[in-house]
Order: C-alpha cells, then sequence, then structure tokens
C-alpha cells in the first residue's frame, strides 16, 4: 500500500444492497478499492479510530439546500457558499445543489457566479454538483416563501440566458407545469440535460400527468407548495406517487410532512422513489431569532422557520443527518433504505450512480461515520476527511 491508500474496518457498513457486519473499505487515491468483511487488507492506516464508531454509510446528497450557519445561497458571495457547504458537511453531507429563489435576473446571476467560483476552488467542503434554480417559474398562489415581484411565467430565452452564465451549472428547475409556456420550457430544459422538478404548482391531475409524459421526473418538497392531494383531484401529489419514473422530494423533519404521512409516501414510492432533502435556510445550526431567505424577513421559534408575522413556511432548520435519523427513528424506516433515501437515489436522479450514493470498488470515497446514535463523527469527500467531531 501506498501513501495515499487507507482503511476503515471493524464497522457495519452500509450499501446500496445491504449491510456488511465487521467491514471494512480501502480507500486508494480518493476511490473505494476494496470492500469487504473480517480483517483489514495489510496493517493499512487509519485515517480515524474512535470506539464510538458504528456505521460507514455513503455520502449524503442533498439537492436542495438554500442555507446554512447563517449564510444564504441568495448572498451571491462566494464565502456564503463556501459557509454553507462546510456546515453541512458537518452533518454528513458530501455533495449538494446549492438552491436558489425567486429572484431578480441579476440577483439570480450574481448566485451563479459565487457558486461557480467556490466550485473551481480546491476547498474543504462538499462536491457542488451543480445549482437548482427554484423558480421564478413557479404559480404566485403556491409560492410559498418566495418574493412575488419576481414571479414570471415560464420563458425559454430567459432559461437561456441563465443556463450559458456558466454552461452545464445549472442541474435541476423547479417549475409550475401550468403555466404559460411551461411546456415549451419543459422540453427545452430536458433537452439541455436539467432534471425538470414540478413544483410550487396549483396544476391539476391532467397538467401533471401531461408534464411528466414531457419530462418532469421529480416533485420538489412534495406536498410543500403544490396543490393538496384530495379524494376528488388527485392532482401533483397524486401523479407523482403513481408515476414510478418520478422522484419524490421529501423534508422529513415532522414539520413540512407528517409523520404518518411520511410512512405513507414510502410505502407507496419506496426507497428509489424518495430523496430527503433539507430545503435548509440560513438558520440551520443557528439559535432561533430573526432571519432572511431570498431577501424576505424569516423569524424562527423552536426551530420552525416562517415567514415573519405569518404561520407561511419559509425553508427549514433541518440538516441531512437530523433527516436521515428522523426517518430511522420516528417514521420506523429501516437505515438501509434510510441512507438510500439520502445518498444513493439522489445521486441516481442526477446521473452520478456511478460514483456517489453508494459503497462499492470505484466509487468515489464520500462516506459518514456514524455513532449508534446516528451522529456524524466524521465526513470524507474523496477521501480527504473535511470533518471530524
Amino acid at each position: 500500500m501506498g501513501s495515499d491508500d487507507w482503511v476503515v474496518g471493524g464497522i457495519r457498513i452500509v450499501t446500496s444492497t445491504g449491510i456488511c457486519e465487521d467491514g471494512y473499505v480501502w480507500v486508494h487515491n480518493g476511490v473505494i478499492r476494496e470492500l469487504g468483511s473480517g480483517p483489514a487488507p495489510l496493517a493499512a492506516p487509519s485515517p480515524f479510530a474512535d470506539p464510538r464508531a458504528a456505521w460507514l454509510v455513503p455520502g449524503f446528497v442533498d439537492m436542495h439546500v438554500h442555507g446554512g450557519d447563517g449564510a444564504d445561497v441568495m448572498d451571491g458571495k462566494p464565502e456564503s457558499v463556501e459557509r454553507i457547504g462546510r456546515f453541512h458537511a458537518s452533518h454528513g453531507t458530501t455533495a449538494w445543489l446549492p438552491t436558489t429563489l425567486t429572484a431578480s435576473a441579476d440577483r439570480l446571476l450574481q448566485a451563479l457566479d459565487a457558486v461557480h467560483e467556490v466550485r473551481q476552488r480546491r476547498w474543504q467542503g462538499p462536491t457542488i454538483l451543480g445549482v437548482h434554480l427554484e423558480g421564478p417559474f413557479i404559480a404566485p398562489s403556491r409560492r410559498g416563501a418566495q418574493n412575488p415581484e419576481h414571479i414570471v411565467d415560464p420563458s425559454v430565452p430567459l432559461a437561456e440566458s441563465l443556463l450559458a452564465r456558466v454552461p452545464g451549472l445549472v442541474r435541476s428547475m423547479t417549475l409550475a407545469p401550468e403555466r404559460p409556456g411551461a411546456r415549451e420550457l419543459i422540453e427545452w430544459v430536458c433537452r439541455q440535460g436539467v432534471l425538470a422538478s414540478m413544483g410550487h404548482t396549483d396544476c391539476d391531475s391532467d397538467t401533471a400527468r401531461a408534464a411528466i409524459q414531457q419530462g418532469v421526473r421529480q416533485a420538489t418538497h412534495l406536498f410543500n407548495g403544490m396543490r393538496g392531494l384530495h379524494h376528488r383531484q388527485g392532482g401533483p401529489v397524486a401523479q407523482a406517487l403513481l408515476d414510478e419514473r418520478v422522484v419524490c422530494e421529501l423534508i422529513a423533519d415532522g414539520q413540512h410532512v407528517d409523520w404518518d404521512v411520511l410512512r405513507l409516501v414510502v410505502k407507496v414510492k419506496g426507497a428509489d422513489g424518495v430523496a430527503l432533502i433539507t430545503d435548509a435556510m440560513a438558520a440551520a445550526g443557528r439559535p432561533d431569532g430573526e432571519y432572511e431567505l431570498g431577501g424576505l424577513p424569516v423569524s424562527v421559534h423552536d426551530g420552525r422557520a416562517c415567514l415573519a408575522g405569518s404561520d407561511q413556511l419559509a425553508g427549514s432548520t433541518l440538516t441531512m443527518d437530523q433527516a436521515v435519523r428522523n426517518m430511522a427513528v420516528k417514521v420506523g424506516v429501516g437505515l438501509l433504505d434510510a441512507v438510500r433515501m439520502a445518498s444513493t437515489t439522489p445521486a441516481r436522479q442526477l446521473g452520478l450512480s456511478h460514483r456517489k450514493g453508494d459503497i462499492r470498488p470505484g466509487m468515489d470515497a464520500d462516506l459518514v461515520l456514524l455513532d449508534e446514535s446516528l451522529s456524524v463523527l466524521a465526513t470524507w469527500v474523496g477521501g480527504e476527511r473535511i470533518f471530524q467531531r
């Protein structure tokens, strides 16, 4: 073994297909070289030895995160992007999509520039896989905590100008399928290789079904910011649940979706049809108080973020490790499935299942070490430790 080899051994390893008891992972040059059970090969150095270590899981992939540790993607500053990334790395996120909000074209471009600048650097943080544009092509009636002043109808020219800013940076886009111009935008976005997601929408079942046929493959924070499920009109929720091609984002904090409803969604969709997200805003990791989300005032009490003076939820203070714990402990999902929803499914959605979202030979060594309570002890990205508790 060379100087770039290391091993984590004597631990339970969670993969996409099962749990390896008393396992080891051999990492070489940032890539998983070998996975097995029993004694680790040779006398390879271990980068982290802790008697509390209980589980090794693939790094979490958060497809929807606005902020954390007092910073917001819409600050439009590279230092804010880095701060958010470092915070979420301490909670097991090894790859993420910084997520924008409805804003002017100038502010959106500024946010894209900031993310791109950080992406070009070598920094101690989770991999930036691209950007998720959440708006401005949404329904005013389902805007949630988005600024109504900047909501516009779906527009291929505007989307083209945003995507052209940094080619390949935008990986996901949320839009309302019922808005004028949505059909053309969905088809155009899909041709660009961007993941089309329906969200902040008041569409009916027929419109949602047609949008899926056109290429929509995701539902943005299912139930939130969309027409609800009704026994006489299923709307976007029913279509997202029924169509196996659609992955449903879920915010598993018990505030955005009831625990029993989370159980119902997992029972219908399975772990391959659910992507856990945080939808975290700047207050994540910070005390209760007054914050902003995309320029709108937000009050946080008991960890619940709402637009100031209202009960309208405004993002969350959730982290990915807490989402996994909630699914395992409060929803009753097995750890294997909880990890699939936090790692494997989102990686697959972004076309990265050959590199991320699993622990097997040939994969990036994006790893998270957990204790028995499923709290993070250490996080590695590409074999490099970026967090240690």
